[in-house]
């Protein structure tokens, strides 16, 4: 009696797995082989070429769910840009290098940038960040002009958008990796404007100001001048101010690994606004040749012989 429900058990089960085998053959067959003889299935083709044949068996996968990354630091930058005030108007001045890393990569980069009649803008850091700043300016004032309302963004209006774009990138954790330098006028009141911000919205503006390796380098030879003047930059010429800036180019030049002597000076007047052509200062290199070692080094060797 046991061997006669052990038998018909194991026929059931039988029966069952047949079934469910017939069933998928049902399930997988192309019950209308007429209309797509010669035509691959859509499980292993894409018919509306949304994605690559390579990438058809993730087709419900968006490769856009990954985690969000942020730019940790910025790859191509640009270095020093310089801001001094002087009677009757404003100079900018930056070098033409973007470095890849520490490759002079590319020395054709103009990093200023008119915005408007009578703002320029001079920018550090990242330059693909730069761009986009560039993009969303340029975006601003089109519909500005498109308003035809009569109004005229003035330098101090653009400087607050800009610091507000890169406070509110900070605050989200992803900022714009750059420093920028906002020079201008006021055409109504011929007030001079100069400001900075830099990555995570820092602001505060002054007469003369230095970005990058210049705030170190060049910021003391630009507060010298205005220093050395009873009223400050209300009595500096534009002739000096044009000197001084190409002086602290010079400088930075000869002090700064990741600068350039091809660099570019703007100027900002009631009249408009004025890019110079890449400029080239002259360098002397010639001490180098006496050198021997360290600096120190030779500066010892030489002591030695002067007490000798």
């Amino acid at each position: 009696m046991f061997e006669e429900c052990g038998s018909g058990a194991i026929l059931l089960s039988r029966v069952i797995d047949l079934q469910k085998h017939q069933h998928h053959r049902q399930s997988i067959m192309d019950h209308f082989p007429g209309t797509s003889w010669g035509k691959p299935r859509d499980e292993s083709f894409d018919p509306y070429a949304t994605f690559p044949l390579s990438g058809a068996k993730n087709l419900n996968k968006n490769s856009f769910n990954d985690d969000v990354q942020h730019t940790q630091q910025p790859i191509v930058t640009g270095t020093s840009v310089l801001g001094i005030k002087y009677k009757g108007g404003v100079m900018l001045a930056a070098d033409m290098l973007a470095s890849y890393g520490s490759l002079s990569r590319f020395k054709d980069i103009r990093r200023l940038v008119p915005v408007g009649e009578h703002t320029v803008i001079g920018a550090g850091g990242d330059l693909s960040d730069f761009q986009y700043i560039q993009k969303v300016l340029e975006a601003r004032m089109t519909e500005e002009v498109l308003a035809d309302d009569g109004h005229i963004l003035k330098t101090s209006q653009i400087f607050e958008y800009l610091a507000r774009i890169m406070y509110n990138r900070r605050t989200k954790g992803n900022p714009l990796w750059n420093s920028f330098v906002v020079g201008g006028i006021d055409k109504s009141t011929q007030e001079v404007f100069l400001s900075y911000v830099d990555l995570i919205g820092t602001t505060y503006s002054a007469p003369s100001i230095a970005t990058g390796y210049g705030s170190y380098i060049a910021q003391p030879l630009l507060r010298k001048v205005l220093d050395d003047l009873p009223n400050g930059h209300l009595d500096l010429e534009a002739d000096v101010a044009r000197r001084t800036l190409e002086e602290s180019m010079k400088v930075l030049f000869y002090r700064d690994a990741r600068s350039l002597n091809k660099f570019q000076i703007a100027n900002i007047t009631i009249d408009g606004i004025e890019i110079s052509e890449p400029i080239t200062a002259p360098t002397e290199w010639a001490f180098a040749e006496g050198l021997r070692g360290s600096v120190s080094q030779t500066y010892k060797t030489q002591f030695i012989q002067t007490i000798r």
